[in-house]
């Protein structure tokens, strides 16, 4: 198992490739890469986060920072939290949607952005040193909390002009709500309460002992599909453990591709407000013919937070993000924020009717992924280019992140994961039959 390192983090498994001498060691190189002032700590509700949030608060207090405790906290509540406050810079102590035994270092500049890539690698650089630099014991670094993370964060949602709290909570929309035991189990459901909805809650209780894999794709969410059906509720909302992305389930437990959150969230924002739209390279083409519709340009990143947000920020996009759920809209801050996107689903809910009526305005289509395990014969672009190119002739290509291959009604990415050792596929086309023949065809391309 190989430490991931990249713009997702410091990302590995506790006692493999992550214990309190590697996590310490980039956690004093990043108290050595920021400048002086206070660093924000957090974590997520992993039953490793204790031991690793120790030993990053001793690291970046030995580097001279005082550390100011953020308590168990979504990543998008933290990330608000050092935008909002003095913070020079801070930590999130969660691996996402990576199954328990994984946990990472999420680090977030002063603005509340995430290190970029050539950011990445001069924090590499000081990690690979033989020394850092310590401060002698009357100048270490001091110790404070400050626990309003996620009433700033949803008092922030709440008061945002796109979020009409009456309109919304006239129409009593009733809301399952799965956190798979992670960060979200409170945040959510105050946040929807807030907003006027019924919430009924699944595996909220923050125990960090994740039901299910807490990756929330249709596949892995039977018991949310059931509660809807069985309760008749309006929808279904389910979060990963740090709360960054947000997949819907449909009236009469009809599971969504996580691909729409981002869809119908930025479908309703565009109508208020045009402007650019930015998304990574494997988001749904429906997001293509949103912005079409609403007359402004779509431009695609390289996937991770990360780059989303420096085009973003680049192309001054009024909304964007990536499909595995995460919306980013830059008016409350630059990072994905699946509460705030289930505050921009419940208005377009609201202001539509229901979550079918703002599906019908997106085109058929389906999407197929499918992850291997990365290894010396297939870890090859040039492979991977004359794999894509099987699906057919005359297409487009991106080469900024992997191999994305275009035919207009049909697409086909390949690309090294930024959090796992795998090989990602992920192919969309009008129908899941011809989706899944996609991937076949370069499947069956790459051993030939």
């Amino acid at each position: 198992m190989v430490l991931k390192v990249s713009v997702s983090g410091i990302r590995g498994v506790i006692g493999e490739t992550l214990d309190a001498e590697s996590i310490s060691r980039w956690a004093s190189a990043f108290g050595n890469w920021l400048p002086e002032g206070p660093v924000v700590l957090t974590r997520d509700s992993r039953p490793s986060g204790p031991m690793v949030e120790a030993a990053v608060e001793a690291a970046l207090r030995s580097t001279g920072h005082d550390v100011v405790r953020g308590g168990l906290l979504s990543t998008p509540a933290s990330e608000y939290l050092v935008q909002e406050t003095d913070a020079v810079g801070g930590v999130i102590v969660t691996a996402s949607h990576n199954p328990v035994q994984w946990n990472a270092l999420k680090l977030v500049r002063g603005d509340g952005l995430f290190l970029d890539a050539d950011q990445v690698d001069e924090l590499r650089t000081l990690h690979d040193a033989s020394q850092r630099k310590h401060r002698r014991a009357l100048d270490l670094g001091g110790l404070r909390e400050d626990l309003r993370g996620e009433s700033l964060h949803r008092q922030a949602i709440l008061e945002m002009k796109e979020i009409d709290v009456a309109a919304i909570a006239d129409r009593k929309i009733r809301v399952v709500v799965d956190a798979v035991e992670g960060a979200g189990g409170h945040a959510l459901p105050a946040l929807l309460e807030s907003l006027g909805a019924e919430v009924h809650r699944l595996h909220c209780g923050c125990t960090g002992h994740f039901p299910h894999d807490p990756e929330p794709r249709p596949e892995n969410l039977g018991e949310l599909i059931a509660a809807v059906a069985a309760l008749d509720a309006d929808l279904g909302m389910a979060v990963d453990p740090d709360v960054d992305r947000l997949a819907l389930v449909d009236r009469g437990g009809v599971a969504l591709s996580e691909e729409l959150t981002l869809a119908v969230a930025t479908d309703f924002v565009l109508e208020r407000t045009p402007g650019p739209v930015v998304v990574n390279l494997s988001t749904t083409m429906a997001l293509d013919r949103v912005a079409e519709r609403h007359g402004v340009e779509i431009f695609r990143a390289p996937v991770g937070e990360a780059n989303v947000v420096a085009e973003m920020m680049a192309r001054g996009a009024v909304i964007g993000g990536e499909g595995n759920g995460g919306v980013i809209f830059p008016a409350l801050h630059p990072g994905r924020d699946a509460p705030l996107g289930a505050a921009l689903v419940l208005a377009a809910v609201a202001h539509r009717g229901s979550l079918r009526q703002c599906l019908d305005r997106f085109p058929n289509a389906e999407m197929v992924k499918v992850k291997l395990p990365l290894d010396q014969k297939n870890d090859d672009p040039a492979l991977w280019k004359r794999a894509a190119a099987s699906i057919g002739e005359s297409g487009s290509w991106n080469e900024r992140d992997g191999i994305r291959y275009d035919l207009g009604d049909r697409w086909v990415h390949l690309r090294r994961s930024n959090t796992e050792n795998a090989l990602r596929i992920i192919a969309e086309a009008p129908d899941a039959a011809e989706a899944t023949a996609i991937i076949d065809r370069v499947r069956q391309a790459m051993q030939g």
